[in-house]
């Protein structure tokens, strides 16, 4: 069976096709390993209020453009004191605009810790949130969450991950997610949960197996 994992972002996608690479018969491909060239489209995949609607967007999208199994996700930090904010905004919730890659991170983050200037620790309870939509065009569409509470910090720590990773802390490790070696990351991140459900599932439709995965 042959998978699409519908993302732009460099390193969301070598999480994925690293934790999906636990199920046999399995292949995974990335967007540019399936020939599937930017279109100005998937700058308008994400306009509704929910990580489940924006993930099921850009499954489908991708999924009729490529006529592959197809999964997408929608991930994002939640904080407390910003009543859930980012939230669905995360990629974008910085004011500057026209920015992407670490520049873009960069940006967040800063936005982000100016935020919660003065805002004590214990007030800067935080999950990561992440939805895994699977699409097959043989069973109905399948939804998959998983969450990873954390604390905002005002340092960076840590050089590992991408987007808030340096500043959201594991309080039940001590690290951030940035400084967690890939296979801690993948067992505690919000990502990890959600695929590695996603793995069972697909190692039962491919092999009638729930085990191992």
């Amino acid at each position: 069976m042959e998978l699409l994992v519908a993302t732009r972002s460099a390193g969301k996608s070598r999480e994925i096709q690293r934790i999906l690479a636990a199920v046999p018969g399995l292949i995974v491909k990335n967007l540019d390993e399936a020939g599937i060239t930017f279109e100005a489209a998937e700058d308008d995949l994400e306009p509704y209020a929910t990580f489940e609607e924006n993930a099921l967007s850009k499954a489908r999208y991708f999924f009729d453009r490529s006529g592959m199994a197809t999964v997408a996700d929608d991930s994002g930090i939640e904080v407390d004191a910003l009543a859930g904010a980012p939230g669905v905004r995360s990629k974008r919730f910085a004011p500057d605009q026209g920015l992407e890659g670490q520049s873009l991170d960069d940006a967040n983050n800063r936005h982000l810790v100016g935020r919660l200037a003065g805002v004590a620790t214990e007030a800067r309870a935080a999950r990561y949130v992440c939805v895994a939509a699977l699409l097959s065009g043989k069973d109905e569409p399948l939804l998959i969450r998983g969450e990873a509470p954390g604390v905002i910090i005002d340092e960076a720590r840590g050089t590992g991950g991408f987007g808030y990773d340096p500043f959201m802390l594991d309080p039940e490790v001590g690290k951030t997610f940035a400084e967690m070696a890939p296979s801690e990351k993948d067992a505690r991140s919000h990502r990890g949960k959600a695929f590695r459900q996603l793995a069972l599932e697909l190692r039962a439709r491919l092999h009638g197996d729930t085990n191992g995965a």
